[in-house]
């Protein structure tokens, strides 16, 4: 009877421990969005770009300006303009973009797919090549094999990104002609093919044309891979050192010296013991996609986030860019958060 009472106070209070830890996760994640808020205002105020001015232009009245002001809200104190700005971005409202006249977050839905698109792809191809990778160095540290890991890793991590693609460009659309292009799709397809989800290669395949397919894969293939090669180097350089670590750990001698194979240690012991880890470098390596990715677009012509926001930064667009600041940080914040609840619920040693 005292150990049944034990037993129920010591999982009571497991499960206390659990609830306090996933509450505090989430007010966190709650505070990391809130100062995400703070810094975008900040940012918005202490820009060089007077909104009442750049709205009513150089030469309208002294009146004008300030009604304008007014109208925006700018002739109040910070602490209520903070809430103006926090109410507004709670209900959706992040402005109307200067470039396209549109409200900022219809361009967000409207661009932001095809960014995931090209980061998803990219990183469903990086993460497998760099895991492979970092395993066949990790195999036999020192072979042949591992400094060319190495090597490869060092160089997609050194080399521009811009001036990857633009190479790309040159060899394999201008010279060979193996890519479609810049673009998602031909022109052709552009406007006759119907955005149902606003993922190219999604619909492409639920239209069930092969050209249209084909065409999609021809333009995706190239800045693919150019994003893939940058995400590969960064999982393979982190996941080296980690599984390296771990192989120096004495359970790991202890089964080499039972007579276990290399393989076997490194799939069944090192591997799962570095999940919780290898969980953490996806998930930084697909923010880093999500948000790397404006130079790739731009080279490419790809109508994402990326080249939306570059293109809101050289007309001076402040709503676009922030909110595609605020965008780009929530996305951080919560992958963040979800490889976090992901780490604790594959790796016990973090409960």
């Amino acid at each position: 009877m005292t150990q049944h009472i034990q037993s129920s106070g010591a999982e009571r209070r497991l499960w206390t421990n659990r609830f306090q830890h996933w509450l505090g996760g989430f007010l966190s994640f709650l505070l990391t969005l809130l100062g995400l808020l703070v810094f975008t205002f900040i940012l918005s105020r202490s820009a060089p770009i007077d909104p009442a001015l750049q709205l009513v232009g150089d030469h309208a009245s002294e009146a004008t300006y300030q009604q304008a002001r007014h109208q925006l809200g700018l002739d109040q104190p910070l602490p209520v303009q903070f809430f103006s700005y926090f109410r507004q971005v709670l209900q959706g409202d992040l402005g109307v973009s200067q470039i396209t006249q549109q409200p900022v977050l219809d361009d967000l839905m409207r661009t932001f797919p095809a960014t995931v698109e090209l980061a998803t792809v990219a990183m469903f191809f990086g993460a497998l090549s760099g895991i492979l990778l970092a395993s066949l160095a990790v195999y036999k540290p020192g072979s042949v094999l591992d400094h060319v890991a190495r090597l490869i890793s060092l160089l997609g991590y050194s080399v521009p990104v811009f001036w990857l693609g633009l190479l790309g460009l040159l060899l394999f659309y201008a010279t060979l002609h193996w890519s479609a292009g810049p673009g998602r799709l031909d022109d052709i397809y552009t406007y006759t093919m119907e955005y149902d989800s606003g993922f190219v290669l999604l619909d492409a395949f639920r239209s069930g044309d092969p050209e249209i397919i084909l065409n999609a894969l021809g333009h995706l293939w190239l800045p693919v891979a150019v994003l893939a090669l940058l995400s590969m180097a960064s999982i393979t350089r982190l996941l080296r050192v980690v599984m390296l670590e771990e192989s120096n750990k004495e359970y790991v001698t202890l089964a080499l010296a039972k007579g276990a194979t290399r393989g076997r240690i490194l799939f069944s012991h090192i591997f799962p013991n570095v999940l919780g880890t290898l969980i953490t470098i996806l998930a930084l390596s697909y923010t880093s996609l999500l948000e790397g990715a404006v130079l790739t677009e731009t080279v490419f012509a790809w109508p994402g986030l990326g080249r939306y926001l570059t293109s809101a930064l050289f007309a001076s667009d402040t709503p676009a860019v922030l909110g595609s600041t605020l965008l780009i940080g929530i996305c951080f914040v919560t992958l963040n958060a979800l490889a976090d609840a992901l780490t604790r619920w594959v790796d016990p040693r973090t409960r």
